[in-house]
């Protein structure tokens, strides 16, 4: 964004850089639904002669298996991730087959424009910004651009006007989203990337992150890390050691974060 719709970042005593995920923190995204989909095409379709060899059915791909077991990893692996949880036979050569499926299924739902951007989160960023902490997109998947990209800041009630001809891609100071790294999430790899593209120390980053493997990532980067529990999941962000777990960006406490603190704000 120019200089005109958001002040640019200055120097403070607090937080020095924001690190964001995409999918689950910024987006309600349809990976999920397409990786749900893509494995029961594959399990009633070409793969239906090895399906009772393993533990998937339509009811055990839940919402939690998603997150505990796919969610923030890089497309191969969470395809692998999912067979191996599910005991598909040959789970390594099937992976391939798996992913692209799922990549075929997502592009379709990104063009149908079937995702939307959470407003708390959307608000969130904006305030981080504003306070002159540079942001950061940090997602494994190769689709974030194209979520960030297709989300217009004029959607979003208390948008300043300088802002409103923007995208919520427009926002990120830096973006590292889809990139490829030599290792995935729980590696802080991507995390050290960001910061380092910000120009500032991983330790004054937090990281906002929506899974477990995320959590760990900032964790073993030397960050602090805000989970973001949107699908019933505070207890295995709080197990991971999430500094400050929230159910909606709004009820963190932004004054504080340029004390270097992240806390709820007082009701």
């Amino acid at each position: 964004m120019t200089p005109a719709a958001t002040p640019p970042p200055s120097r403070r005593t607090g937080f020095a850089g924001a690190i964001f995920d995409v999918d689950g923190v910024l987006v309600d995204s349809p990976h999920e639904a397409a990786w749900r989909r893509a494995l029961h095409e594959l399990m009633v379709g070409e793969w239906s002669g090895i399906r009772d060899a393993t533990t998937w059915s339509p009811e055990a791909f839940t919402p939690q298996v998603y997150q505990r077991v796919l969610s923030g990893k890089p497309r191969l692996s969470g395809a692998r991730a999912a067979l191996e949880y599910f005991r598909v036979p040959d789970a390594a050569e099937r992976t391939a087959t798996y992913a692209e499926r799922k990549q075929q299924l997502l592009v379709r739902l990104i063009d149908e424009r079937a995702f939307e951007a959470y407003p708390d989160a959307v608000r969130f960023v904006l305030a981080v910004r504003a306070a002159g902490i540079p942001v950061a997109a940090a997602s494994s998947s190769k689709n974030a651009d194209r979520f960030l990209r297709g989300i217009s800041l004029a959607e979003f009630e208390g948008v300043p006007d300088a802002a409103s001809g923007f995208t919520l891609l427009d926002v990120f100071d830096a973006n590292l989203s889809g990139r490829d790294f030599a290792r995935g999430k729980p590696d802080p790899e991507i995390f050290l990337a960001a910061a380092g593209e910000l120009g500032v120390l991983p330790e004054s980053c937090f990281v906002v992150e929506d899974a477990v493997s995320g959590i760990l990532a900032a964790k073993a980067g030397d960050m602090a890390a805000l989970g973001v529990a949107r699908f019933g999941d505070a207890n295995a962000l709080v197990a991971a050691h999430a500094d400050l777990v929230v159910t909606s960006l709004d009820d963190v406490d932004r004054t504080r974060l340029l004390h270097g603190k992240l806390a709820t704000r007082s009701r």
